[in-house]
């Protein structure tokens, strides 16, 4: 069930969608970011004889395939509302259900690419990619157990209503000792910052996270790791005057 909510990828069996059901396959999300990067990585080692550019374009391509779009839109509808919702709690809530997206939306989705496009063309490939996905999608579980989950009847309700908590705080635990052990400190402590800014974030605004911030959430993640390690990747440089 997480496989196919989170990809496009084809599940050849029929899986249980009860609610119940649905609340437990958060647990497996940092799984299926670890499936998503382990096919990037592949990609990116495919085209090891390729320029950086294009190589850079086309894992960018399979990235956003693979997903099918499908957080992007969460950060398309999240930027909309806190930019139309003018501190309303409501109206932020209504322009997210609003299939329409205005500049703000197309602005955020551009600069994003954009920075991963970056990230991807500064790190010529490596571990950050196998990991990006696993890191960013450990934010899903931790925000459900500690934030509310405000949009009733929403996509993402069964997730917080059914989630079990001990098994969604292993899958936190074990998305953190990947990052840790794959990219170091640093990585880490930006997916925990972010984590921490865009929570505040979301209670302050809206009280709680919906399906499309925690989407956002996602998208915001994988960039943030991906330039914490192309940063850290880098030599200390001493500008000579």
């Amino acid at each position: 069930m997480a496989v196919q909510f989170l990809t496009r990828l084809p599940v050849p069996r029929a899986v249980d969608f009860s609610p119940r059901a649905v609340g437990r396959s958060v647990v497996f999300y940092p799984a299926v970011g670890l499936l998503i990067g382990t096919m990037l990585l592949a990609v990116r080692l495919l085209l090891e004889d390729a320029g950086p550019a294009l190589a850079s374009a086309l894992v960018l391509l399979v990235w956003v395939l693979v997903t099918g779009g499908l957080h992007i839109d969460g950060l398309a509808d999240s930027a909309d509302a806190w930019a139309g919702g003018h501190g309303d709690a409501e109206r932020s809530l209504e322009i997210m259900k609003d299939p329409r997206s205005g500049p703000i939306a197309v602005a955020a989705v551009v600069l994003l690419l954009l920075v991963k496009f970056g990230a991807i063309a500064e790190l010529a490939g490596g571990l950050p990619l196998l990991i990006a996905p696993l890191a960013a999608r450990g934010l899903v579980p931790a925000l459900l157990i500690t934030t509310p989950y405000v949009r009733k009847g929403g996509l993402g309700s069964p997730l917080a209503e059914h989630l079990p908590r001990r098994p969604a705080l292993f899958a936190v635990l074990f998305a953190a000792a990947a990052t840790l052990a794959a990219l170091g400190p640093w990585p880490l402590l930006v997916v925990a910052a972010v984590a921490w800014i865009l929570r505040a974030m979301m209670q302050r605004r809206l009280g709680g996270c919906t399906g499309d911030t925690l989407g956002a959430s996602i998208e915001i993640a994988e960039a943030a790791v991906m330039v914490a390690a192309a940063l850290g990747s880098q030599p200390p440089h001493c500008p000579t005057f």
